[in-house]
């Protein structure tokens, strides 16, 4: 284990796949998406009603999905009380200004 790179995965982590180019895809309940922001292996969209979802690469918890588990579906991110306005990834994080 390289303490540098954090845990391996697990055994049987999901493979996730790397969509090299620009595509559709379709978010639950069809929201309209105000602000999208892509880090190294993960997305990260904003809508208009303040909702967060991300997807792809989870291993450093920067899908905020309470977990390190990675996901090639976009799921919701619960903010509890809080509207999400603007989200910027980084290469293993993910930064949400958030009003309340």
């Amino acid at each position: 284990e390289d303490a540098a790179l954090g845990p391996p995965e697990p055994p049987g982590a999901a493979f996730i796949s790397i969509q090299a180019f620009p595509a559709l895809l379709d978010l639950p309940h069809e929201p309209v998406v105000s602000n999208v922001s892509c880090g190294s292996r993960h997305t990260a969209a904003v809508t208009r009603d303040g909702e967060l979802y991300t997807w792809g690469w989870g291993k450093y918890g920067q899908l905020g999905h309470g977990g390190r588990a990675s996901c090639d579906r976009p799921r919701r991110v619960g903010l509890p009380g809080l509207r999400a306005q603007e989200v910027v990834c980084g290469p293993w994080n993910t930064y949400v200004c958030v009003l309340e």
